[in-house]
């Protein structure tokens, strides 16, 4: 089995994705997703960041660092919020495609376990989808770097997975996330779940579950006297079609789903911390 490095994963998506449009999100959210379904994803995200920033009480002007900044997104909008910003990540390959995007701050190489920065350096610290991508024993140590440049009576903010799995992703309860920060002596200010697109997640998990059941034999009946890579564009095009539905209506409605589901039902644990 081959072991899983983050610096090298990144690096491969960087370089595959090739991204050259004005937003840079394919690269971070779900590279080989159509272009749409990324924006819907990161315009979420977004609100939640503005959130958190909010509840952080984050004052205009204060530096803020963004761990595992790759291609800017994050640090272009601080500028526009009114914030000073340094970008740190471990892909070079990331921090040119934030550079050909127009992101002027400083744009830093380093991992989030070395940060190379002074004690107390930054007011705020943003972590955001980053630490779900290093494996379970480098997050503690990432977490203790990211605390160490955060001034005493700074904040930390983390948006992170509270469920699912794969190769590449090490999820965590929100307990587990909050007691891996408390450890370090940062107290817990509040937290918020992130992204629940009920419809769109029972939609997928329908989609999956019928082609582990019918496989191949599935796209036969749906598409019959095609070939097999017609099949698949075909079976494509209508999974994303239905999903446009499922997850446009889903995002409408997730600010109403929010009030009435448990926060640990979401996608996303959004965290604030104070040093």
């Amino acid at each position: 089995m081959t072991s899983y490095s983050p610096k090298e994963y990144w690096t491969g998506v960087a370089e595959d994705s090739r991204c050259e449009d004005a937003t840079g999100n394919a690269p971070v959210l779900h590279p080989g997703a159509p272009a749409w379904f990324n924006c819907v994803i990161d315009r979420l995200q977004f609100r939640a960041v503005r959130r958190a920033l909010a509840l952080a009480a984050v004052p205009p002007g204060a530096h803020i660092l963004d761990v595992g900044c790759g291609t800017g997104r994050w640090l272009r909008r601080y500028v526009t919020i009114g914030y000073q910003v340094t970008g740190v990540d471990a892909t070079p390959a990331m921090l040119q495609i934030a550079q050909r995007l127009g992101t002027v701050v400083p744009l830093i190489a380093g991992e989030a376990q070395r940060l190379p920065f002074a004690d107390a350096a930054f007011d705020c610290v943003t972590d955001i989808t980053v630490l779900q991508h290093i494996p379970r024993s480098l997050q503690p140590f990432a977490l203790g770097e990211m605390l160490r440049v955060v001034k005493p009576g700074g904040r930390l903010i983390l948006m992170e997975l509270i469920r699912g799995k794969g190769a590449h992703i090490f999820p965590r309860i929100p307990l587990d996330w909050i007691q891996l920060v408390t450890v370090h002596g940062a107290k817990p200010m509040d937290w918020f779940g992130q992204e629940f697109l009920l419809l769109d997640r029972m939609f997928t998990r329908a989609a999956q579950v019928a082609v582990r059941r019918n496989g191949r034999h599935a796209l036969n009946d749906a598409f019959p006297g095609a070939s097999e890579s017609h099949h698949s564009t075909a079976a494509r095009r209508a999974y994303w079609g239905v999903r446009r539905v499922t997850v446009s209506f889903s995002a409408w409605a997730d600010p109403i789903v929010e009030r009435i589901c448990p926060r640990a039902f979401a996608t996303h644990g959004v965290f604030i911390f104070q040093k």
